[in-house]
C-alpha cells in the first residue's frame, strides 16, 4: 500500500518540488531589474546595487553543499519544510526592510534558507521515481531552473512598476505557504548510512568564496590581497576534503571527467546567464533612462526563447542528437551576445537568440550532468552542482555588473560574457563521452 500511495502521488509531489525550485531561483534574479529603484528609495552608493542580488546568491552557493548533507542526515522532507518556512519569513523581512543594510542582511538569510531547500529536491525525486520516469523527472529541473532565472527580471520589473519594489519579495509568501501546505505529499527520505557534517570544510569554503567574491562585487574596493586569500583558502579546502573523514564533497563524484566538467560548465554558463540579466537592465535604466517596467519587458524575448527552446530540445533535439545539443545552445548564446555588441540586431532580437541558446543548452546539460550520480552521492552531488551554479551566478553579477559600473558602458562586460561562453563550450566537452551511453 505505501508503494501504491507513493506511486499515485509522485507527479503531484514533483510539482511541489519544482514549485519550490522555481520560487528560490526566481528570487536569485527578481531584484536585478528592481535594483536601481531599490537603490533610489533606500539610498546608498550605486556600487551597492549588485549586492541586492549577490547577498542572496553567495550564501545560497556556499551553504548548498552543507544543506545537501543536512538532508542526508536528518531527512530530506524535514529539511525541505524548514527551509521553506525560513524562506517565507526572510521574504517578509526583505519586504519590510527600512534601509539597504537590513535588506542585504535579510537577503542573506533568504539565500541560506534556499540552500536548505534546493539540494533536497533531487534526493526526493530519486525517492519518488525510478527507471525512465526518473530521467524525465530529473530532466524537468533544467528547464524550470533556466526559465525561473529569466522570468525573475521580467516579474520584478512589472511588480515594481505596478506596485512597489517590496512586492517582489511579498510574492514569495503565498507561493511558500502553498508549498508548505502541499509538502505533505512528500515521503521522507534520507541516506542509507548516517553521514556526518564537516564544519571545518564548511568554514573554509564559506570564507574562501566570500573573500574571492567581495572584491569583485565592490570594484572601487578591489583588493588583490583579498582575492589571493580567498583563492588560497579554496585550495586549502581542496586538500582538506581529501583528508577529511566526512568530506562535504564525495570523492567518488570525481572518478571520471564527466562530473568535474559539468561543474566547470555550470560555473561558466550561469556566470554568463546571470551576469547578462544584470547588465542589460542596468544599462537600460542607468545608461538609457528607461523605466523599470520597460527594462523588464525588454527581457521578455529572452524568456520566450528559453521556454520554446527548452521544450523543443527536450522533446526533439536531445532524443535525436544527445548531449551534442549543448554546443548548439552555446553557439546561439554567443551569437546573441555578439549581436548586442555589434548592434547588428535590435536588442529584443539579440536577446531572443540568447534565450533560444540558453534553453537549448540547459536541457541536455542537466540530464548529462546527473545521469551517473548514484544514491549515496545524491546529497553531495545535488549540493555541489547547485552550489557551483549559484557561485557562477554570483561571479557573473560581480564581474559583469562591476565592469559596467566601473566603465559606464556595457561593451567590456559583454565582451567578457562572450569569452566565458566560449570557455563553457570547452569545459563541457568531456561530458560527451560520459553521457553518450544514455543520451545518444
Amino acid at each position: 500500500m505505501p508503494t501504491m500511495t507513493r506511486y499515485r502521488r509522485r507527479w503531484a509531489a514533483l510539482a511541489v518540488l519544482l514549485t519550490a525550485e522555481a520560487m528560490n531561483l526566481l528570487d536569485a534574479t527578481i531584484v536585478q531589474v528592481a535594483g536601481p529603484v531599490i537603490h533610489a528609495d533606500l539610498a546608498g552608493p550605486a556600487a551597492g546595487i549588485p549586492w541586492f542580488s549577490a547577498a542572496y546568491t553567495l550564501p545560497f552557493a556556499v551553504f548548498l553543499i552543507t544543506g545537501g548533507r543536512l538532508g542526508d542526515l536528518f531527512g530530506r522532507a524535514k529539511v525541505f519544510k524548514i527551509g521553506v518556512a525560513g524562506f517565507v519569513l526572510a521574504s517578509l523581512a526583505c519586504a519590510a526592510a527600512p534601509n539597504a543594510g537590513l535588506l542585504i542582511g535579510a537577503r542573506a538569510v533568504q539565500g541560506t534558507a534556499a540552500a536548505l531547500i534546493i539540494p533536497q529536491t533531487i534526493g526526493l525525486i530519486r525517492a519518488l521515481f525510478d527507471g525512465d520516469e526518473r530521467a524525465k523527472a530529473l530532466g524537468a529541473i533544467g528547464p524550470v531552473m533556466g526559465l525561473s532565472a529569466v522570468t525573475g527580471p521580467l516579474l520584478g520589473g512589472l511588480l515594481t512598476q505596478a506596485v512597489s519594489w517590496r512586492a517582489v519579495f511579498l510574492v514569495n509568501v503565498p507561493l511558500g505557504l502553498a508549498v508548505l501546505l502541499a509538502a505533505r505529499l512528500l515521503r521522507e527520505d534520507r541516506a542509507a548510512t548516517r553521514p556526518r557534517l564537516d564544519p571545518v570544510g564548511t568554514v573554509l569554503v564559506v570564507a574562501g568564496t566570500g573573500l574571492l567574491v567581495y572584491p569583485l562585487i565592490t570594484p572601487e574596493g578591489t583588493s588583490w590581497a583579498l582575492l589571493a586569500a580567498g583563492a588560497a583558502l579554496l585550495v586549502v579546502f581542496g586538500f582538506q576534503q581529501r583528508r577529511a573523514s566526512a568530506p562535504l564533497v564525495e570523492p567518488s563524484l570525481f572518478a571520471d571527467r564527466g562530473f568535474p566538467a559539468a561543474l566547470a560548465g555550470s560555473l561558466l554558463f550561469f556566470a554568463v546567464m546571470t551576469g547578462l540579466m544584470q547588465v542589460v537592465p542596468m544599462r537600460l535604466q542607468l545608461g538609457l533612462g528607461v523605466d523599470v517596467r520597460t527594462a523588464g519587458l525588454t527581457l521578455l524575448p529572452l524568456s520566450a526563447g528559453l521556454a520554446v527552446s527548452s521544450w523543443f530540445a527536450g522533446t526533439r533535439l536531445v532524443p535525436k542528437f544527445g548531449a551534442r545539443v549543448m554546443f548548439a545552445g552555446l553557439a546561439l548564446v554567443l551569437t546573441g551576445i555578439l549581436a548586442i555588441v555589434g548592434g547588428v540586431l535590435p536588442l529584443p532580437g539579440a536577446l531572443a537568440l540568447c534565450g533560444l541558446g540558453m534553453g537549448t543548452f540547459t536541457v541536455p546539460f542537466f540530464t548529462a550532468a546527473l545521469h551517473r550520480v548514484r544514491p549515496p552521492e545524491t546529497g553531495s552531488a545535488a549540493g555541489l552542482l547547485n552550489a557551483v551554479q549559484q557561485l557562477g551566478g554570483t561571479l557573473g553579477v560581480a564581474l559583469l555588473g562591476g565592469l559596467y559600473l566601473s566603465t559606464g558602458t556595457a561593451t567590456a562586460a559583454l565582451g567578457v560574457a562572450a569569452g566565458l561562453t566560449v570557455a563553457a563550450a570547452v569545459a563541457v566537452t568531456p561530458m560527451l563521452a560520459a553521457a553518450k551511453a544514455t543520451l545518444s
